[in-house]
C-alpha cells in the first residue's frame, strides 16, 4: 500500500495550492480518503474526508468553506483545493484511507498514510 502526497510549498496569504495524493496497493473505491495535518507540537488533526459513499465530504470548521476535498476513481488520486490560506494552515499535509464508509475525524482509526507534504503560508 502506498499513499504519496504532494503539491505542497510556500504561499502567501490569501493563496492557493492542490494538494495531490496518488494510491495504490488497495482497492482504491472501497476505501474513504481523508487529510490531516501537523503542525510542530501540535497533534495530528482532521481536515477532511470524502466518503466512499456516494463521495459524500465533511471538513474541519476551521477549513470549511475555503478547502474542497474530491477524488477521482480512475486516477486513484485524492486532492485538497486550498483557498484563502491562512498562516495558521501551515503544517505538513498527510493523506490517509480507511475503509469504513464515514471514518472517525480521529487518526487513530484509519488504516494507511501517506509520508506527508509541507505546507507554509507565510508573506
Amino acid at each position: 500500500v502506498q499513499l504519496q502526497a504532494s503539491g505542497g510549498g510556500l504561499v502567501q496569504p490569501g493563496g492557493s495550492l492542490r494538494l495531490s495524493c496518488a494510491a495504490s496497493g488497495f482497492t482504491f473505491q472501497t476505501y474513504s480518503m481523508g487529510w490531516f495535518r501537523q503542525s510542530p507540537g501540535k497533534e495530528r488533526e482532521f481536515v477532511a474526508r470524502i466518503s466512499k459513499v456516494q463521495g459524500l465530504t465533511y471538513y474541519a470548521e476551521s477549513v470549511k468553506g475555503r478547502f474542497t476535498i474530491s477524488r477521482d476513481i480512475a486516477k486513484f488520486t485524492v486532492y485538497l483545493q486550498m483557498n484563502n490560506l491562512k498562516p495558521e494552515d501551515t503544517a505538513v499535509y498527510y493523506c490517509a484511507a480507511d475503509r469504513a464508509s464515514f471514518p472517525t475525524t480521529g487518526p487513530s482509526q484509519w488504516d494507511y498514510w501517506g509520508q506527508g507534504t509541507q505546507v507554509t503560508v507565510s508573506s
